[in-house]
Protein backbone atom coordinates (compact mmCIF):
# COMPACT_ATOMS: atom_id res chain seq x y z
CA UNK A 1 0.00 0.00 0.00
CA UNK A 2 1.38 3.33 -1.16
CA UNK A 3 1.05 6.02 1.32
CA UNK A 4 1.09 9.71 0.32
CA UNK A 5 1.44 13.06 2.68
CA UNK A 6 -0.19 15.64 1.82
CA UNK A 7 1.72 19.30 0.82
CA UNK A 8 1.09 21.72 3.64
CA UNK A 9 -0.71 25.15 3.42
CA UNK A 10 3.30 26.77 3.68
CA UNK A 11 3.12 30.06 1.66
CA UNK A 12 5.66 30.69 -0.77
CA UNK A 13 8.46 32.56 -0.59
CA UNK A 14 10.79 34.47 -3.31
CA UNK A 15 13.05 32.85 -5.36
CA UNK A 16 16.01 33.34 -6.66
CA UNK A 17 17.08 31.62 -10.41
CA UNK A 18 18.61 28.90 -8.63
CA UNK A 19 16.32 28.29 -6.35
CA UNK A 20 12.86 28.23 -8.46
CA UNK A 21 14.88 26.11 -10.61
CA UNK A 22 15.43 23.82 -7.98
CA UNK A 23 11.85 23.45 -7.03
CA UNK A 24 10.97 23.23 -10.84
CA UNK A 25 13.20 19.80 -11.28
CA UNK A 26 11.51 18.69 -7.81
CA UNK A 27 8.00 19.48 -8.82
CA UNK A 28 9.22 17.99 -12.69
CA UNK A 29 10.11 14.39 -10.60
CA UNK A 30 7.47 14.38 -8.17
CA UNK A 31 4.59 13.61 -10.59
CA UNK A 32 6.69 11.25 -12.80
CA UNK A 33 7.37 9.66 -9.53
CA UNK A 34 3.21 10.01 -9.26
CA UNK A 35 2.99 6.78 -11.21
CA UNK A 36 2.09 3.63 -9.96
CA UNK A 37 5.12 1.48 -11.37
CA UNK A 38 7.57 4.29 -11.23
CA UNK A 39 6.18 5.51 -6.88
CA UNK A 40 6.24 1.78 -6.41
CA UNK A 41 10.14 0.95 -7.93
CA UNK A 42 11.85 4.22 -6.32
CA UNK A 43 10.14 3.59 -3.28
CA UNK A 44 11.57 -0.37 -2.91
CA UNK A 45 14.68 1.33 -4.15
CA UNK A 46 13.96 4.26 -1.25
CA UNK A 47 13.41 1.54 1.26
CA UNK A 48 16.42 -1.03 0.70
CA UNK A 49 18.40 2.39 0.29
CA UNK A 50 17.25 3.00 4.62
CA UNK A 51 20.25 0.98 5.12
CA UNK A 52 18.94 -2.98 4.33
CA UNK A 53 21.36 -3.66 1.08
CA UNK A 54 23.99 -1.79 3.03
CA UNK A 55 24.02 -4.30 5.79
CA UNK A 56 23.75 -6.88 3.75
CA UNK A 57 26.77 -6.30 1.54
CA UNK A 58 28.54 -5.56 4.73
CA UNK A 59 27.83 -9.24 6.14
CA UNK A 60 27.90 -10.47 2.67
CA UNK A 61 32.06 -9.45 2.40
CA UNK A 62 32.43 -10.59 6.19
CA UNK A 63 31.72 -13.76 5.48
CA UNK A 64 32.57 -13.90 2.04
CA UNK A 65 36.53 -13.00 2.43
CA UNK A 66 37.15 -13.66 5.68
CA UNK A 67 39.50 -11.05 7.28
CA UNK A 68 39.95 -8.73 4.00
CA UNK A 69 36.52 -8.66 3.77
CA UNK A 70 35.54 -8.28 7.71
CA UNK A 71 37.96 -5.49 7.59
CA UNK A 72 36.51 -3.84 4.59
CA UNK A 73 32.79 -4.08 6.46
CA UNK A 74 33.93 -2.56 9.87
CA UNK A 75 35.80 0.46 7.53
CA UNK A 76 32.13 0.77 5.83
CA UNK A 77 29.98 0.54 8.81
CA UNK A 78 32.41 3.49 10.97
CA UNK A 79 32.39 5.11 7.46
CA UNK A 80 28.69 5.13 7.68
CA UNK A 81 28.23 6.02 11.57
CA UNK A 82 30.75 9.16 10.71
CA UNK A 83 27.85 9.90 7.68
CA UNK A 84 25.10 9.67 10.31
CA UNK A 85 26.77 12.17 13.06
CA UNK A 86 27.34 14.14 9.87
CA UNK A 87 24.24 13.98 8.27
CA UNK A 88 22.38 14.91 11.93
CA UNK A 89 24.22 17.72 12.63
CA UNK A 90 23.42 19.26 9.26
CA UNK A 91 20.12 18.64 9.41
CA UNK A 92 19.40 20.05 12.44
CA UNK A 93 21.41 23.58 11.68
CA UNK A 94 20.07 24.16 8.09
CA UNK A 95 16.30 22.65 8.44
CA UNK A 96 15.29 23.21 5.36
CA UNK A 97 11.55 21.77 5.40
CA UNK A 98 10.83 18.93 2.96
CA UNK A 99 9.64 19.81 -0.67
CA UNK A 100 6.29 18.58 0.18
CA UNK A 101 6.11 21.04 3.36
CA UNK A 102 6.78 23.87 1.08
CA UNK A 103 7.11 23.18 -2.33
CA UNK A 104 3.81 23.63 -4.39
CA UNK A 105 2.56 20.45 -6.25
CA UNK A 106 5.19 17.90 -4.26
CA UNK A 107 3.88 15.30 -2.82
CA UNK A 108 5.11 12.38 -0.48
CA UNK A 109 5.02 9.36 -1.49
CA UNK A 110 6.34 7.68 1.29
CA UNK A 111 6.87 8.50 4.42
CA UNK A 112 10.05 10.42 5.53
CA UNK A 113 12.27 9.41 8.35
CA UNK A 114 12.87 12.97 9.93
CA UNK A 115 11.42 16.23 9.70
CA UNK A 116 14.04 18.37 7.52
CA UNK A 117 15.54 17.92 4.32
CA UNK A 118 18.54 19.50 3.47
CA UNK A 119 21.02 17.24 2.92
CA UNK A 120 19.66 13.57 1.71
CA UNK A 121 20.86 10.87 4.25
CA UNK A 122 20.45 8.30 2.10
CA UNK A 123 22.27 9.75 -0.39
CA UNK A 124 25.16 10.52 1.71
CA UNK A 125 25.28 6.90 3.19
CA UNK A 126 25.09 4.86 -0.42
CA UNK A 127 28.08 7.69 -1.73
CA UNK A 128 29.78 7.42 1.68
CA UNK A 129 29.47 3.45 1.42
CA UNK A 130 30.42 2.84 -2.10
CA UNK A 131 33.23 5.01 -2.30
CA UNK A 132 35.16 2.79 0.73
CA UNK A 133 33.25 -0.40 -0.55
CA UNK A 134 34.94 0.26 -4.46
CA UNK A 135 38.59 0.85 -2.69
CA UNK A 136 38.29 -2.24 -1.28
CA UNK A 137 36.26 -4.06 -4.21
CA UNK A 138 36.48 -2.03 -7.46
CA UNK A 139 34.30 -4.97 -9.40
CA UNK A 140 31.36 -3.93 -7.19
CA UNK A 141 31.72 -0.86 -9.07
CA UNK A 142 28.64 -1.56 -11.56
CA UNK A 143 26.46 -2.74 -9.01
CA UNK A 144 26.90 -0.07 -6.81
CA UNK A 145 27.22 3.06 -8.75
CA UNK A 146 24.09 2.02 -10.84
CA UNK A 147 22.08 1.67 -7.20
CA UNK A 148 23.66 4.89 -5.43
CA UNK A 149 22.38 6.92 -8.14
CA UNK A 150 18.82 5.43 -8.36
CA UNK A 151 18.85 5.87 -4.32
CA UNK A 152 19.49 9.32 -5.01
CA UNK A 153 17.32 9.88 -7.86
CA UNK A 154 14.49 8.38 -5.76
CA UNK A 155 14.83 10.82 -3.02
CA UNK A 156 13.78 13.98 -5.22
CA UNK A 157 10.96 11.62 -7.15
CA UNK A 158 9.40 10.55 -4.01
CA UNK A 159 8.81 14.51 -2.71
CA UNK A 160 11.10 14.10 0.01
CA UNK A 161 14.54 16.44 -0.82
CA UNK A 162 14.96 18.75 -3.69
CA UNK A 163 17.55 18.13 -6.28
CA UNK A 164 20.22 20.65 -4.84
CA UNK A 165 19.80 18.32 -1.17
CA UNK A 166 20.93 14.86 -3.25
CA UNK A 167 24.10 16.81 -4.69
CA UNK A 168 24.98 18.45 -1.67
CA UNK A 169 24.73 14.73 -0.39
CA UNK A 170 26.43 13.22 -3.18
CA UNK A 171 29.16 16.30 -2.73
CA UNK A 172 29.61 15.29 0.88
CA UNK A 173 29.29 11.46 0.70
CA UNK A 174 31.92 11.39 -1.67
CA UNK A 175 34.49 13.63 0.51
CA UNK A 176 33.60 11.98 3.65
CA UNK A 177 34.20 8.56 1.89
CA UNK A 178 37.28 9.55 -0.02
CA UNK A 179 39.00 11.23 3.54
CA UNK A 180 37.59 7.42 5.10
CA UNK A 181 39.62 5.58 2.73
CA UNK A 182 42.48 7.99 2.89
CA UNK A 183 42.92 7.53 6.66
CA UNK A 184 42.51 3.73 5.84
CA UNK A 185 45.61 4.19 3.74
CA UNK A 186 47.25 5.88 6.06
CA UNK A 187 46.46 3.02 9.11
CA UNK A 188 47.05 0.50 6.62
CA UNK A 189 44.18 -1.21 6.06
CA UNK A 190 45.05 -1.85 2.29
Amino acid sequence: MRTTLPPSPTPELPLGPRLAFDRRMCVAANRWGARRAVGAFFGLVSRLGDGACWYALMLGLALSDRHRGLVAAAHMAATGLAALLLYRLLKRWTRRPRPFRACPGVIAHVPPLDEFSFPSGHTLQAVGFTVVALAWYPALAPLLLGFTALVAASRVILGLHYPSDVLAAIGIGGALGALSVWLGMLAGLF
